[in-house]
């Protein structure tokens, strides 16, 4: 063969080759996005917030010492039930009882010193008035100056036993803050309930709870019959929430049963951070009360506990599945409009424009046609629509990659299902 005819036959193979490679690539760029479709339907949906927290008594008493001293008896033990005004422990009360013994003193004393005071009075008094007596029957007999000195000396007299009375009232105030001490080294139970928590053991020394609560408390008396847990729900959701709002609670102690509960209190101001340094960034949590209403008798203070508050149902609305919702680039807000996506308002990209929500509807072409839609409540796995497409439209459900890499006119096809993929029965809201 020919030096020539070896060149044109490389030159037909490599013209083949090249149109081989540019068929395969049109093909290529021809190729349907392969995606999951789902037709738009009805559903019933549930709206909730979910957030954790623990479980702990609605009432209970942290009891602290109002004296210091050893304790000489405790007498009772943690887990134990007690009524109100049962024998917790008791102090020493050596020094407390000795302080009264000397307040009675002084009491006596002062007793003592009012009597003496009196009868002063009451001789001077008689000594004046007899003196007076003498002047008005003869003038000669008591000098003006004497008889002026002798009403002195009653009102001096009068002085002292005021003075005295006073000393009497001081004492018995002394006696009573004395005996009150020695009261308080008698410590009983403020109110019924269960000692969930005792810190202190016979023989150790109970220190005065005024300036340090934490380490003065000796034990916590917790009414166990009514139970609640607080959990913190975010800036975002805590509007969604409302006092009376229904609850089913998960205690990780009890991991197969679900328990009731209800919404009882929301607070006004925001949770405080533990973080020394508080930036703009920062989470912001409120506090959010639910009170379990069917809790088992082994439920213990401390428990971790997982609300999910019920915040809305609907019956029978028209919804699309969560991941199908996304949002394209920002178009010019109209009046009265919020930035809004994926349900929850935030702030938009830019000053005075929005991003819009929407789904991609596929057409009878399986070209794919992005359309705007207003959502409702939001489900654990659908949303609510209330505008932008009608039941039986069918729409892009899946994948997430697909739906975010879709432009208006792309050619979809269904995605296969998997024969190894056993089929999951109905559909969870």
């Amino acid at each position: 063969m020919g030096k020539k005819s070896k060149i044109a036959i490389g030159v037909v193979a490599l013209a083949g080759l090249v149109s081989v490679f540019a068929f395969s690539a049109s093909k290529r760029g021809n190729k349907a996005v392969e995606v999951r479709i789902e037709p738009v339907q009805k559903r019933d949906l549930i709206a909730s917030v979910t957030a954790s927290g623990q479980v702990r008594p609605q009432t209970k008493v942290d009891v602290a010492s109002d004296v210091s001293g050893k304790i000489t008896k405790l007498a009772v033990k943690e887990g134990q039930m007690v009524k109100r005004g049962d024998l917790l422990l008791q102090i020493d009360p050596t020094q407390a009882q000795a302080a009264v013994e000397r307040a009675e003193a002084v009491l006596a004393s002062s007793k003592a010193q009012l009597t003496q005071s009196q009868a002063n009075l009451e001789q001077a008094q008689k000594s004046y008035d007899r003196s007076a007596q003498i002047k008005k029957a003869n003038a000669q007999l008591i000098s003006d100056e004497q008889l002026e000195q002798l009403k002195t000396a009653v009102d001096v007299n009068a002085a002292l036993v005021d003075a005295a009375k006073h000393a009497v009232d001081q004492a018995v105030a002394g006696v009573n803050d004395t005996k009150s001490s020695l009261d308080k080294t008698t410590i009983y139970a403020p109110m019924s309930g269960q000692i969930t928590r005792l810190d202190v053991e016979q023989g150790e020394t109970a220190i005065q709870g005024t300036l340090n609560k934490d380490a003065a408390t000796l034990l916590t008396i917790s009414d166990m019959s009514v139970l609640e847990t607080r959990v913190k729900v975010d800036e975002t959701d805590v509007a969604r929430i409302a006092v009376g709002d229904s609850a089913q609670i998960q205690l990780d102690a009890f991991p197969d049963t679900t328990f009731l509960g209800r919404v009882t209190r929301i607070s006004n101001s925001s949770v405080k951070g533990t973080s020394a340094t508080t930036t703009t960034d920062q989470a912001v949590d409120y506090e959010v009360t639910i009170q379990l209403l069917n809790a088992p008798r082994d439920t213990r203070p401390d428990f971790s506990a997982t609300a999910k508050v019920i915040t809305d149902k609907k019956t029978h609305v028209l919804s699309v599945p969560i991941i199908a919702l996304t949002v394209r680039e920002n178009q010019a807000l109209q009046q009265g409009d919020t930035a809004v996506g994926l349900g929850k308002t935030k702030p938009a990209k830019e000053v005075g424009k929005k991003d819009v929500e929407g789904v991609f509807v596929v057409g009878t072409d399986n070209k794919v046609t992005f359309r705007p839609v207003k959502v409702g409540i939001a489900g654990e796995k659908h949303f609510e629509i209330l505008d932008g497409v009608k039941e039986g439209d069918r729409i892009v459900a899946g994948t997430y990659q697909a739906i975010r890499d879709l432009k208006d006119g792309t050619i979809v096809r269904e995605t296969k299902p998997d024969p190894k993929k056993a089929a999951t029965p109905g559909t969870k809201s």
